[in-house]
Protein backbone atom coordinates (compact mmCIF):
# COMPACT_ATOMS: atom_id res chain seq x y z
CA UNK A 1 0.00 0.00 0.00
CA UNK A 2 1.27 3.41 -0.78
CA UNK A 3 1.27 5.78 2.09
CA UNK A 4 2.63 9.20 1.88
CA UNK A 5 5.24 10.50 3.97
CA UNK A 6 6.56 13.72 5.48
CA UNK A 7 10.32 14.94 5.01
CA UNK A 8 11.31 15.92 8.31
CA UNK A 9 13.62 19.10 9.07
CA UNK A 10 16.69 17.12 8.80
CA UNK A 11 15.87 15.75 5.80
CA UNK A 12 14.67 12.58 6.79
CA UNK A 13 11.69 10.96 5.25
CA UNK A 14 8.93 9.56 7.81
CA UNK A 15 5.53 7.71 6.88
CA UNK A 16 2.49 9.61 7.07
CA UNK A 17 0.46 7.21 9.37
CA UNK A 18 2.70 4.26 11.83
CA UNK A 19 1.95 1.67 13.91
CA UNK A 20 1.71 1.69 17.70
CA UNK A 21 2.81 -0.89 19.81
CA UNK A 22 1.76 -0.41 23.13
CA UNK A 23 0.41 -3.47 24.86
CA UNK A 24 1.47 -5.62 21.91
CA UNK A 25 3.94 -8.15 23.32
CA UNK A 26 4.76 -11.92 23.47
CA UNK A 27 4.70 -14.50 20.01
CA UNK A 28 1.22 -13.19 19.62
CA UNK A 29 2.56 -9.46 19.40
CA UNK A 30 5.22 -10.70 16.76
CA UNK A 31 2.87 -11.95 14.53
CA UNK A 32 0.35 -9.02 14.54
CA UNK A 33 3.19 -7.13 13.73
CA UNK A 34 3.86 -9.44 11.25
CA UNK A 35 1.09 -8.92 9.58
CA UNK A 36 0.39 -5.27 9.44
CA UNK A 37 4.09 -4.83 8.14
CA UNK A 38 2.95 -7.07 5.04
CA UNK A 39 0.04 -4.60 4.86
CA UNK A 40 2.04 -1.87 3.84
CA UNK A 41 3.52 -0.45 7.86
CA UNK A 42 6.45 0.89 7.59
CA UNK A 43 6.52 3.21 10.90
CA UNK A 44 6.89 1.11 13.89
CA UNK A 45 6.90 2.73 16.92
CA UNK A 46 7.76 1.26 19.86
CA UNK A 47 9.24 2.24 23.72
CA UNK A 48 11.54 0.46 26.37
CA UNK A 49 8.88 0.87 28.66
CA UNK A 50 6.18 -0.66 26.01
CA UNK A 51 8.17 -3.57 26.79
CA UNK A 52 8.04 -4.32 23.02
CA UNK A 53 11.58 -3.82 21.55
CA UNK A 54 12.37 -7.27 21.31
CA UNK A 55 9.43 -8.62 19.37
CA UNK A 56 9.60 -4.79 17.07
CA UNK A 57 12.93 -5.89 15.85
CA UNK A 58 12.29 -9.74 16.08
CA UNK A 59 9.12 -9.09 13.79
CA UNK A 60 11.58 -6.59 10.70
CA UNK A 61 13.91 -9.75 10.86
CA UNK A 62 10.93 -12.07 9.66
CA UNK A 63 9.73 -9.97 7.15
CA UNK A 64 12.44 -10.46 4.60
CA UNK A 65 11.95 -6.61 4.14
CA UNK A 66 15.75 -4.97 4.45
CA UNK A 67 16.13 -2.89 7.17
CA UNK A 68 16.73 0.61 5.21
CA UNK A 69 12.76 -0.32 4.36
CA UNK A 70 11.72 0.59 7.37
CA UNK A 71 11.50 3.48 10.42
CA UNK A 72 11.56 2.64 13.59
CA UNK A 73 11.02 5.08 16.77
CA UNK A 74 11.60 3.99 20.73
CA UNK A 75 11.73 6.26 23.66
CA UNK A 76 13.84 7.15 26.36
CA UNK A 77 12.43 6.07 29.97
CA UNK A 78 12.66 8.90 33.01
CA UNK A 79 15.25 6.42 34.74
CA UNK A 80 17.71 7.44 32.41
CA UNK A 81 17.59 10.84 32.14
CA UNK A 82 21.37 11.24 33.42
CA UNK A 83 23.61 11.88 30.25
CA UNK A 84 25.39 8.54 30.95
CA UNK A 85 22.71 6.39 31.46
CA UNK A 86 20.58 8.12 28.27
CA UNK A 87 23.62 6.63 26.02
CA UNK A 88 23.56 3.13 27.72
CA UNK A 89 20.08 2.96 27.31
CA UNK A 90 19.81 3.93 23.62
CA UNK A 91 22.67 1.06 22.73
CA UNK A 92 21.04 -1.48 25.27
CA UNK A 93 17.36 -0.71 23.51
CA UNK A 94 19.23 -1.39 19.75
CA UNK A 95 20.63 -4.61 21.00
CA UNK A 96 17.28 -5.66 22.42
CA UNK A 97 16.02 -4.84 19.14
CA UNK A 98 18.99 -6.37 16.70
CA UNK A 99 19.23 -3.18 14.82
CA UNK A 100 22.59 -0.94 14.43
CA UNK A 101 20.97 2.35 14.67
CA UNK A 102 17.01 3.87 15.28
CA UNK A 103 15.30 5.90 12.77
CA UNK A 104 13.90 8.31 15.53
CA UNK A 105 14.31 8.13 19.22
CA UNK A 106 12.25 10.19 21.48
CA UNK A 107 12.26 11.22 25.02
CA UNK A 108 9.55 10.03 26.29
CA UNK A 109 8.18 12.23 29.05
CA UNK A 110 9.95 15.30 30.13
CA UNK A 111 9.63 15.12 33.64
CA UNK A 112 9.94 18.49 34.54
CA UNK A 113 10.53 18.28 38.34
CA UNK A 114 13.35 16.59 37.87
CA UNK A 115 14.90 19.13 35.81
CA UNK A 116 17.05 16.09 33.70
CA UNK A 117 15.64 16.69 30.72
CA UNK A 118 18.14 18.55 29.01
CA UNK A 119 21.27 16.34 30.32
CA UNK A 120 19.23 13.87 28.31
CA UNK A 121 18.73 15.77 24.92
CA UNK A 122 22.34 16.73 24.74
CA UNK A 123 22.89 12.43 25.20
CA UNK A 124 20.60 11.85 22.14
CA UNK A 125 22.22 14.50 20.26
CA UNK A 126 25.60 13.15 21.43
CA UNK A 127 23.73 9.18 20.16
CA UNK A 128 22.95 11.46 17.00
CA UNK A 129 26.96 11.88 16.09
CA UNK A 130 27.54 8.56 16.82
CA UNK A 131 25.69 7.37 14.66
CA UNK A 132 23.19 5.18 16.47
CA UNK A 133 20.22 7.78 16.09
CA UNK A 134 19.01 9.33 12.79
CA UNK A 135 16.52 11.76 14.06
CA UNK A 136 16.00 13.19 17.62
CA UNK A 137 12.76 14.22 18.96
CA UNK A 138 10.64 14.43 21.61
CA UNK A 139 7.23 13.06 23.07
CA UNK A 140 5.16 14.97 25.41
CA UNK A 141 6.98 18.03 25.57
CA UNK A 142 5.69 21.92 26.37
CA UNK A 143 6.47 24.50 24.21
CA UNK A 144 9.13 26.15 27.66
CA UNK A 145 10.48 22.48 26.98
CA UNK A 146 10.84 22.64 23.59
CA UNK A 147 12.74 26.25 24.01
CA UNK A 148 15.27 25.32 26.92
CA UNK A 149 16.52 22.18 24.55
CA UNK A 150 16.61 24.48 21.69
CA UNK A 151 18.63 27.00 23.88
CA UNK A 152 20.58 24.62 25.74
CA UNK A 153 21.93 22.77 22.64
CA UNK A 154 21.04 24.85 19.33
CA UNK A 155 19.54 21.36 18.01
CA UNK A 156 15.78 21.48 17.67
CA UNK A 157 13.42 18.00 18.09
CA UNK A 158 12.74 16.74 14.30
CA UNK A 159 9.29 15.49 16.07
CA UNK A 160 7.12 16.11 18.85
CA UNK A 161 4.63 12.90 20.07
CA UNK A 162 2.10 14.60 21.87
CA UNK A 163 -1.26 13.27 22.79
CA UNK A 164 -4.37 14.15 20.19
CA UNK A 165 -7.33 12.93 19.41
CA UNK A 166 -11.17 14.45 19.21
CA UNK A 167 -11.32 15.09 22.73
CA UNK A 168 -7.73 16.54 23.07
CA UNK A 169 -7.35 18.89 20.01
CA UNK A 170 -4.36 20.34 20.99
CA UNK A 171 -4.48 22.96 18.28
CA UNK A 172 -1.94 25.73 20.65
CA UNK A 173 0.92 22.35 20.45
CA UNK A 174 0.31 21.50 17.00
CA UNK A 175 1.26 25.25 15.86
CA UNK A 176 3.79 25.79 18.62
CA UNK A 177 5.81 22.77 16.65
CA UNK A 178 4.57 23.99 13.71
CA UNK A 179 6.13 27.35 14.39
CA UNK A 180 9.71 25.49 15.51
CA UNK A 181 10.00 23.64 12.79
CA UNK A 182 9.01 20.15 14.32
CA UNK A 183 6.63 17.35 12.96
CA UNK A 184 3.64 16.66 15.48
CA UNK A 185 3.07 13.50 15.92
CA UNK A 186 -0.34 11.76 18.02
CA UNK A 187 -0.26 9.25 20.19
CA UNK A 188 -3.75 7.88 21.31
CA UNK A 189 -5.23 9.22 18.16
CA UNK A 190 -8.64 7.74 18.56
CA UNK A 191 -8.79 8.05 21.95
CA UNK A 192 -9.10 5.57 24.68
CA UNK A 193 -12.24 3.29 24.10
CA UNK A 194 -14.37 3.47 21.55
CA UNK A 195 -16.47 6.86 22.87
CA UNK A 196 -15.25 9.36 19.92
CA UNK A 197 -15.86 6.55 17.57
CA UNK A 198 -19.47 6.85 18.31
CA UNK A 199 -19.92 10.93 18.28
CA UNK A 200 -22.43 12.07 15.48
CA UNK A 201 -20.21 13.84 13.66
CA UNK A 202 -17.97 10.88 13.22
CA UNK A 203 -20.81 8.57 12.87
CA UNK A 204 -22.10 11.14 9.79
CA UNK A 205 -19.18 11.44 7.89
CA UNK A 206 -18.60 8.05 8.22
CA UNK A 207 -21.35 7.35 5.89
CA UNK A 208 -20.60 10.39 3.90
CA UNK A 209 -17.52 8.63 2.97
CA UNK A 210 -17.91 5.05 2.75
CA UNK A 211 -15.38 4.95 5.64
CA UNK A 212 -15.06 3.16 9.07
CA UNK A 213 -15.29 5.82 11.84
CA UNK A 214 -11.67 5.10 12.59
CA UNK A 215 -10.53 6.05 8.97
CA UNK A 216 -12.24 9.37 9.49
CA UNK A 217 -10.42 10.41 12.51
CA UNK A 218 -6.84 9.63 11.00
CA UNK A 219 -7.97 11.53 7.97
CA UNK A 220 -8.48 14.82 10.26
CA UNK A 221 -4.96 14.10 11.59
CA UNK A 222 -3.38 13.95 8.69
CA UNK A 223 -5.19 16.90 7.27
CA UNK A 224 -3.69 18.52 10.23
CA UNK A 225 -0.67 17.95 9.32
CA UNK A 226 -0.33 15.62 12.58
CA UNK A 227 1.29 11.87 12.01
CA UNK A 228 -0.84 9.38 13.88
CA UNK A 229 0.17 6.35 15.03
CA UNK A 230 -2.71 4.17 16.20
CA UNK A 231 -2.07 1.16 17.84
CA UNK A 232 -4.36 -2.13 16.76
CA UNK A 233 -4.08 -6.14 17.81
CA UNK A 234 -7.22 -6.37 15.17
CA UNK A 235 -5.84 -6.84 11.82
CA UNK A 236 -9.11 -5.53 10.19
CA UNK A 237 -8.36 -2.40 11.63
CA UNK A 238 -5.08 -2.49 11.23
CA UNK A 239 -5.34 -2.45 7.18
CA UNK A 240 -8.08 0.09 7.33
CA UNK A 241 -6.15 2.78 9.27
CA UNK A 242 -3.70 2.69 6.49
CA UNK A 243 -6.77 3.23 3.94
CA UNK A 244 -7.01 7.08 4.64
CA UNK A 245 -5.86 8.77 2.09
CA UNK A 246 -8.26 8.15 -0.61
CA UNK A 247 -10.59 10.40 0.39
CA UNK A 248 -10.80 14.54 1.74
CA UNK A 249 -12.56 16.11 4.51
CA UNK A 250 -13.74 19.43 3.82
CA UNK A 251 -12.52 22.76 6.44
CA UNK A 252 -15.86 23.07 7.59
CA UNK A 253 -16.09 19.04 8.36
CA UNK A 254 -12.51 19.33 10.31
CA UNK A 255 -13.98 22.32 12.42
CA UNK A 256 -17.09 19.94 13.48
CA UNK A 257 -14.53 17.44 14.83
CA UNK A 258 -12.14 19.74 16.25
CA UNK A 259 -15.52 21.14 18.58
CA UNK A 260 -15.54 17.97 20.35
CA UNK A 261 -12.75 19.04 22.01
CA UNK A 262 -13.21 18.77 25.89
CA UNK A 263 -11.47 20.82 28.76
CA UNK A 264 -11.04 17.76 30.61
CA UNK A 265 -10.18 15.83 27.40
CA UNK A 266 -6.72 14.68 28.56
CA UNK A 267 -6.54 10.88 29.07
CA UNK A 268 -5.90 10.31 32.71
CA UNK A 269 -5.22 13.76 33.33
CA UNK A 270 -1.29 13.23 32.19
CA UNK A 271 -0.21 17.11 32.13
CA UNK A 272 3.34 16.93 31.00
CA UNK A 273 4.29 19.63 33.36
CA UNK A 274 3.24 17.28 36.46
CA UNK A 275 3.01 13.96 35.04
CA UNK A 276 5.46 11.37 36.78
CA UNK A 277 6.48 8.87 34.38
CA UNK A 278 6.06 4.89 35.52
CA UNK A 279 9.48 3.93 35.51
Amino acid sequence: MDVPSYILTDGHRIPAVGLGTYQIRGGQGIDQILTAIQDGYRLLDTSTNYDSEGIVGEAIRRSGIPRADFFVTTKLPGKYHHYEDALMMIQESLCRMGLDYFDLYLIHWPLPKRGLYVEAWKALVAAQKMGLIRSVGVSNFEPEHLDKIIEETGVTPAVNQIEIHPYWVQERMVQENKERGILTEAWSPLGRGSDALREEVIQTLAKKYEKEPAQIILRWHYQRGVLPIPKSRNLIHQRENLTIFDFELTQEEIKRINQLNRPDGRIDDQDPNEYEEFD
